[in-house]
């Protein structure tokens, strides 16, 4: 008996091919002979070949996937032992840190549903959450550091759909979904890959103009917002395409639509409110509410998902300060689609966002030569977590500081100024 997800039927298969052709040729740019680890929902399972067959079209070495399952996650949460929440498969990140440190790619297939664990224990999921995190540091490490080409797609998995349209059948939900994220990733004009050369030079654009600037930091003001960060020394915008250092240009997110950078770890002051719902491992945190003095959050709450949120900032002494800070204009086209995802990698792409938790090493000038000494010297956050929320929207105006003090305006109600 073959198995056949539900979902099938009610995704445009065309563009579900072209999607796959776009992860492979634009988000990895695979080489020939690179070996390719996948991470996946099962139900994922048409996406997941459409990317192995094209990834071995383009000489893919060894193609291995790995796959999650809903209902076996919250068996766990439903029969497993107290004590297996302090534990994580450490020898399978262990695996994938060394298959990456021998030049393997990585994919990463997204579409959890963003209210799985909603009504499990919170402390346990908490414990879970920071078990996973330590496992999985060495891997995460190769990622973030971008030692190697990575890339995050996403499938419109049932589960999820029904959050995003929960008035609709389920059919139709995973249909919407399906147009969405097909949308989003540029997959549904004739050219997908000529569709992201040009994106991808626009962002350039941005980073360079940026980059150019050298500001010392920003400053986001908006309902509930007054917030300065700092900027890392010797920090760098990037956008889009980035170079990893093993010489592969990739990707990383589809979609993007983001400019980022480091921000100093020690140099961040004022309060900051959410302006979309943060979905982190099955958990949905609303209405976030930090206070950062001396770049750490003193005070944080939530209306929604506290608990969570403040086991989270416990995860480590990084895990209370950024270290990513992101602009993205409100007339994005995630932002004009009017659709709340419930997902980090499409909301974060609808507003300008800050991560908590681990900087990219690649935002610094020679990043690839700096040692991590050196990258905390410069303002660089380590940490075992790296979550990005949204703060950004049509009410929030950001102006860059320079040295001397003197503003410069970058956004204003939440467009490029």
């Amino acid at each position: 008996m073959t198995f056949m997800p539900q979902s099938q039927n009610t995704v445009d298969p065309v563009k579900l091919e072209k999607l796959a052709e776009v992860a492979v040729k634009v988000g990895l740019q695979l080489q020939k002979g690179q070996d390719l680890v996948i991470t996946a929902p099962v139900v994922a399972l048409p996406l997941v070949r459409l990317i192995t067959k094209h990834a071995y079209k383009a000489g893919a070495g060894l193609v291995s996937a790995f796959y999650s399952d809903e209902e076996t996650t919250l068996a766990r949460y439903q029969y497993g032992s107290d004590e297996s929440f302090d534990r994580a498969s450490g020898w399978l990140y262990e695996g994938m840190a060394k298959a990456y440190a021998n030049g393997a790619a990585r994919l990463a297939v997204a579409g959890d549903n963003p209210m799985l664990l909603s009504e499990q224990d919170a402390g346990k999921v908490g414990r879970a959450n920071r078990a996973n995190s330590t496992a999985y540091k060495p891997a995460l490490e190769k990622i973030s550091n971008f030692d190697i080409n990575w890339n995050i797609v996403s499938y419109p998995n049932p589960s999820w759909a029904k959050v995003v349209f929960p008035d609709d059948p389920e059919p139709i939900a995973i249909a919407k979904l399906a147009k969405a994220i097909f949308a989003a990733s540029r997959v549904d004009v004739s050219d997908p890959v000529a569709a992201w050369a040009e994106h991808n030079a626009n962002l350039g654009k941005r980073s360079a103009w940026l980059n150019g600037e050298r500001f010392a930091s920003l400053h986001f003001r908006g309902p509930g917002t007054d917030l300065t960060i700092g900027l890392a020394d010797g920090h760098e915008w990037h956008g889009g395409a980035s170079t990893a250092k093993n010489g592969i240009t990739c990707n990383p997110n589809i979609p993007t639509e983001e400019v980022f950078t480091t921000p100093h770890a020690l140099r961040v002051e004022g309060h900051v409110s959410s302006t979309k719902p943060l979905s982190h491992q099955g958990t949905l945190i609303d209405n976030i509410q930090v206070r950062f003095e001396g770049g750490r959050i003193v005070e944080a709450k939530a209306s929604r998902g506290e608990e969570v949120l403040n086991k989270v900032l416990d995860t480590d002494e990084g895990a209370r300060r950024l270290g990513e800070v992101a602009l993205v204009p409100h007339s994005s086209p995630i932002s004009a689609s009017g659709i709340l995802f419930y997902n980090t990698l499409f909301d974060e792409n609808a507003s300008c966002h800050i991560a908590l938790g681990q900087c990219y090493s690649k935002c610094f000038l020679d990043g690839a030569t700096l040692s991590q000494e050196q990258i905390k010297a410069q303002g660089g956050n380590s940490s075992l977590i790296h979550i990005d929320w949204m703060i950004g929207s049509d009410k929030v105006d950001i102006d860059g500081l320079k040295p001397d003090g003197s503003r410069v305006p970058v956004m204003r109600q939440g467009e490029w100024a």
